[in-house]
């Protein structure tokens, strides 16, 4: 634990903490993108399990947490955080395995945007929500019809997002460090065990899939949890908020140079305008929070 408190600020002092967050938000991105280059590989849910497994194993070697003296309500919370962690993945990469990457974050943006919205009580607000709602429905007015099965599971991922906020809140106040983050993980690992090793028992022998998904789970979990918990130390929740809205595009980014995915006029439209709602509506509850010392 002194060690984590005490090289965090020279992290931060060789990366200023607006690039940390910029650099875990592509790390993200890119590593869903090599991730989507293995599913005609690997299914989906194996690669998810890789990662998750990746994830879980770094964070408990960190974390070391502590298990004993926990009461009842610290384990449903912490269970709570990774189930939605373990459908929050799943879901999303369902979702990449059916639409192009930069939309299915875009579209599962809506459920954290839509948690922000409703956690302020200003009717003004609800422009923000109007503006994603035009971003999403523009979708519809695509030539090239995109799955329905896929947009179906990426709103899915979304809504399990905006309940990983609200239970990473409640872990965040139960659990010290990174304690919650590292059972959560353990947690949903184990939920998606079982339908890994249906779903992926015959490659998950081989040394290539197991270090490539090591490598998704190092690039989509591991660097980018580390950058934003540095990153959170020096930075204001209303600066990391918009710097976050930046995802959709970053995705976008990701399937372009990975995968060739171009996006058309008007699903960049439809992006731009969940990124300006989300941006939005950061800015907004920013306005009516206590600001953070410096």
């Amino acid at each position: 634990m002194t060690t984590q408190k005490s090289s965090a600020p020279v992290v931060s002092s060789v990366v200023s903490p607006i690039w940390l967050v910029l650099i875990g938000i592509l790390s993200v991105q890119f590593g869903a993108g090599i991730a989507k280059s293995l599913f005609d590989e690997v299914s989906p849910t194996t690669i998810v399990w890789l990662r998750l497994v990746t994830s879980a194993i770094v964070l408990a070697l960190i974390a070391r947490p502590a298990l004993r003296g926990r009461s009842r309500a610290d384990w449903w919370v912490v269970l709570g955080f990774g189930l939605s962690l373990a459908v929050m993945n799943w879901a999303i990469y369902q979702a990449f395995a059916r639409i192009p990457l930069g939309i299915a974050v875009t579209i599962e943006f809506v459920g954290p945007l839509t948690l922000a919205v409703l956690g302020s009580r200003r009717v003004r607000d609800l422009v923000w929500v109007a503006l994603a709602a035009v971003g999403v429905l523009l979708l519809g007015f695509e030539r090239v019809d995109l799955d329905p099965v896929g947009v179906l599971l990426a709103l899915v991922a979304g809504a399990a997002w905006a309940s990983y906020i609200l239970l990473a809140s409640s872990t965040g106040q139960r659990w010290p460090g990174l304690d919650g983050l590292a059972v959560a993980s353990v947690v949903a690992t184990l939920v998606l065990t079982p339908f890994a090793v249906h779903a992926g028992s015959d490659v998950l022998g081989d040394p290539r899939i197991l270090l490539l998904g090591a490598a998704v789970g190092l690039l989509s979990s591991v660097i980018p949890y580390t950058c934003e918990l540095v990153a959170l130390r020096s930075l204001r929740p209303a600066v990391f908020g918009i710097l976050m809205s930046l995802e959709p595009a970053a995705a976008a980014l990701a399937g372009l140079l990975v995968l060739g995915e171009v996006l058309s006029p008007i699903q960049l439209a439809a992006m731009a305008f969940v990124v300006v709602a989300s941006i939005g509506a950061t800015r907004s509850r920013s306005t009516i929070a206590q600001p953070v010392p410096d």
